[in-house]
């Protein structure tokens, strides 16, 4: 039994590993294919990008400038009209995967790059595969073999259990093994070794009454016996017969009374975390897009604030006013930390015009934007502000200030602290 179960557990293990893992092969396969593939095009068309800023501009294209752009494992070919060609690194041998992109000035940009890449991925990919695999199957023989010696070792002990019954040792073993039906055997097999303790211990004390009772009867009845047996007077046998009649009858009554004793038994979801960090993480995320617009962001306000709350989600509420302020906004972007009751507020504040009054008690209504935007962030962010159980308000309109409004607890240090990065 032990070997069967640990067979048909592992059967049904490599049954499932063979049906999943060449799903799973497959597919990897094809995921690791593509994405190279669309790395390989999402190359061209940058440098397809590139090339068109730089014919827009100066209108020289450096190829210095563009192997730069090339990661060294990948050849670029760039075709402009009316130019030599550009190539960039060195030509794959072999199979390669190929992207190409056509610019807006007509220039064409051809990406190389070898398929051995792949096959190495695709390669690691299977070794993964078959080691998750490997220890699925250890896993698999292991519970196999545990739950082999959970069933076996039981019924083991129940065979061992109904042969002690069988040799007349009724001794119960009160034994239990967790497993619904091989307890109910079990407590089967200590039920019937109890009655037959109890039949017995009353089979003993029968024939330990018997033994007992019997004796006295039995020793009259053989000495008057013998008397008969010695002598010739016709007056003493007839004598001694008539007491050994009596004995007789004396032991019938004694052998029915312990046979009717003998017979009646009755004689016998939000965490806390530190606001500080989302906001220092979203400050250094932004920066390189404010420095690019020739603008800062900066930071001020409390220290050390705890607040209550998802801070995933908090992070793309201040996502989406960070960006509001690059868009619509001007001159310096001022995120300011401050406590109100037992609430932390983030305010978001920028130099720019405002919000218009037109828009300001609908600046949270989906579609609604003051410019050439889908208008749905502002109001994204509110419903994340509130599903984490705080609220997004614009607190001014010129010039415009948002605030979130978390839960907090209380911080460890009440002391405030400008800090300001730029």
């Amino acid at each position: 039994m032990r070997r069967r179960l640990i067979q048909s557990t592992l059967a049904v293990v490599l049954v499932v590993i063979a049906v999943f893992g060449v799903s799973l092969v497959i597919v990897e396969t094809r995921t690791i294919s593509s994405t190279a593939q669309e790395k390989v095009d999402l190359e061209a068309a940058r440098l397809a990008s590139i090339v068109d800023s730089r014919l827009l501009g100066t209108g020289r294209v450096d190829p210095d400038i563009l192997r730069q752009q090339v990661a060294d494992d990948r050849y670029a070919v760039i075709r402009i009209p009316g130019r030599p060609v550009i190539e960039i690194g060195d030509r794959p041998g072999g199979e390669v995967i190929r992207g190409e992109a056509t610019g807006e000035e007509g220039e064409t940009v051809v990406v190389e790059e070898p398929r051995s890449s792949v096959t190495r991925e695709v390669g690691r990919t299977l070794v993964i595969i078959g080691l998750v695999a490997l220890l699925a199957v250890v896993a698999a023989v292991l519970l196999a073999v545990r739950q082999a010696n959970r069933l076996a070792s039981p019924l083991t002990d129940l065979a061992e259990t109904a042969e002690r019954l069988g040799s007349g040792d009724p001794r119960p073993r009160h034994k239990r093994y967790g497993v619904p039906e091989l307890d109910r055997v079990a407590d089967v097999l200590d039920a019937s070794a109890e009655r037959i303790a109890r039949m017995l211990t009353a089979e003993r004390r029968l024939a330990a009454d018997a033994s007992h009772q019997l004796r006295t009867p039995l020793t009259a009845l053989s000495m008057r016996l013998e008397e008969i047996t010695l002598t010739d007077d016709p007056e003493t046998v007839k004598e001694e017969a008539t007491i050994a009649l009596s004995q007789v009858e004396r032991l019938t009554d004694v052998v029915e009374r312990l046979l009717t004793n003998s017979r009646d038994p009755r004689n016998g979801s939000a965490v806390t975390f530190d606001l500080d960090d989302v906001i220092q993480q979203q400050i250094a995320e932004w920066r390189p897009a404010y420095r690019s617009a020739g603008r800062a962001i900066v930071c001020s306000g409390k220290r050390h604030m705890q607040a209550v709350g998802t801070p995933g989600a908090v992070a793309q509420v201040l996502a989406a006013l960070i960006e509001n302020s690059l868009m619509h906004g001007g001159g310096t972007v001022a995120l300011r930390t401050r406590v109100t009751g037992n609430q932390a507020v983030v305010e978001v504040t920028d130099e720019g015009p405002g919000v218009p009054a037109d828009l300001g008690a609908r600046i949270f209504e989906r579609t609604i934007s003051g410019r050439n935007s889908t208008g749905i962030g502002l109001a994204v962010a509110r419903d994340l502000a509130e599903a984490d159980g705080g609220r997004l308000e614009l607190l001014q309109t010129k010039p415009a200030v948002f605030g979130l409004f978390l839960s907090r607890t209380p911080p460890p240090k009440k002391t405030d602290a400008a800090h300001t990065v730029r």
